[in-house]
């Protein structure tokens, strides 16, 4: 019972960086109804852009952390401007082909200026807390406390402020939104710009949490915000939230008790399990049902 109490606290810790993966992808998509594979590789670039500015002029913290969201935020930027600005509205498969086309290009320009295997990434603190058996990792526990306060912080724009009411008015119906005299091209740009920055963070604390990044970051951030996002809901910010937890303590509880061989089948198997008996997720199947009746009345 112990170990299992640990491996869903691990769980629920590594999680919230899933959540802020999984929280940059609903954004995108509940905005534009489009999903970005750049959003990873875009990540990634931010990163490596803080080991550059670790490695090269040996800066503090803080520094890698500005330089990690702001080469996010310029790399999702490009991204958005490529994409989908440049693609119609309508054109939803052309443009997933395209931010599919950026992210081997945003890979391959990770490996060509960076050719190692593995770089090394300041790390964020190396201690630990003890409560009777348990133990909470130092690095996880500033990876949750900063995941909760952008949490809350998106929670309070989304609902409280003028521009979250234009963007989920955009979301809802862009045409109406168009109407009403809101700039929705500045609305999805100021979408991707967030989403973007909120990934940095996530793959700054990742990045800090192994103390180590390699060019295969993109993929494998692509991987967890997508599958965490799906678990959740497509659409939903509190679904990608609980998506994004849900596959940190299912991951811990399939490392432990199988091994880590398995930890990524046993994802997939529950994603799959998801996408056959609740394609809507955890808190996306309203906007599931809506699909489907559309569908119907056409």
């Amino acid at each position: 019972m112990v170990d299992f109490v640990q491996n869903t606290l691990d769980g629920f810790f590594i999680g919230s960086s899933y959540a802020l993966l999984a929280i940059g992808f609903t954004l995108i998509f509940g905005v534009m109804r489009r999903l970005n594979l750049s959003y990873g590789p875009s990540i990634m670039l931010g990163v490596f852009a803080g080991t550059m500015i670790y490695i090269q002029l040996e800066a503090g913290l803080v520094f890698v952390a500005c330089a990690t969201v702001l080469g996010a935020v310029l790399a999702g930027i490009y991204v958005e401007r490529i994409c989908f600005w440049a693609v119609g509205r309508g054109a939803v498969l052309a443009s997933m082909v395209s931010s599919f086309a950026i992210w081997m290009q945003l890979e391959e320009l990770v490996t060509i200026f960076f050719p190692e295997r593995t770089y090394a990434f300041p790390p964020l603190g190396d201690f630990s807390l003890e409560f009777g058996p348990f133990f909470i990792r130092g690095a996880h526990l500033v990876m949750f406390l900063c995941a909760a306060v952008l949490t809350v912080l998106l929670h309070l724009l989304l609902y409280k402020t003028r521009f979250g009411l234009a963007l989920r008015a955009v979301s809802e119906n862009p045409l109406a939104a168009k109407f009403m005299g809101i700039n929705t091209g500045l609305v999805v740009f100021s979408a991707f710009a967030l989403a973007s920055a909120i990934g940095g963070v996530a793959g700054f604390l990742i990045a800090s949490a192994d103390q180590q990044i390699t060019p295969l970051f993109g993929l494998w951030a692509t991987f967890k915000g997508l599958i965490a996002m799906t678990l959740g809901g497509m659409g939903s910010i509190p679904g990608a939230i609980a998506g994004g937890l849900l596959l940190g303590i299912i991951e811990a509880q399939s490392t432990w008790y199988l091994g880590a061989e398995y930890r990524d089948l046993v994802a997939y198997f529950v994603l799959f399990a998801f996408l056959v008996f609740r394609p809507g997720g955890l808190f996306g199947q309203r906007l599931a049902t809506q699909n489907r009746l559309s569908m119907q009345r056409v």
